[in-house]
């Protein structure tokens, strides 16, 4: 039996090809090592890789202890893309773009581990 889609790992693994590309695409662009760069990619990946992580849980508290991670990733993330956007190596509207999609996860994120904390605790 096929599982449902799930909205929060589709999310992130769209987002983590995003930021695949784009670091690929800003490392031609500016034809510079950026560490930012490769913090962005380390974060922006790992978002998606431990909320698939997440989905083979052994107990709910393993649950959510891999979706905080993914959360702190993504924090990460939206440090990394605030950093780049200040030293000038995106247009408005790649920033915006990107940008809007790291805080819509953070969002999600956050929602996701009050209500396994909240059922956890109570």
């Amino acid at each position: 039996m096929k599982r449902p889609e799930n909205v929060i790992v589709k999310k992130t693994e769209s987002f983590a090809d995003r930021i695949v590309k784009m670091c690929n695409y800003l490392k031609a662009k500016h034809s510079g090592e950026y560490d930012a760069l490769r913090q962005v990619y380390r974060s922006g990946t790992s978002i998606g890789a431990n909320t698939a992580e997440s989905q083979y849980a052994q107990s709910s508290a393993d649950f959510l202890a891999k979706l905080a991670i993914a959360l702190k990733e993504a924090n990460e993330t939206r440090y990394w893309l605030e950093r780049l956007n200040s030293a000038g190596v995106f247009t408005e509207e790649e920033y915006t773009s990107i940008y809007n999609d790291c805080i819509e996860i953070i969002k999600l994120l956050t929602s996701i581990t009050k209500t396994v904390k909240g059922k956890l605790n109570g």
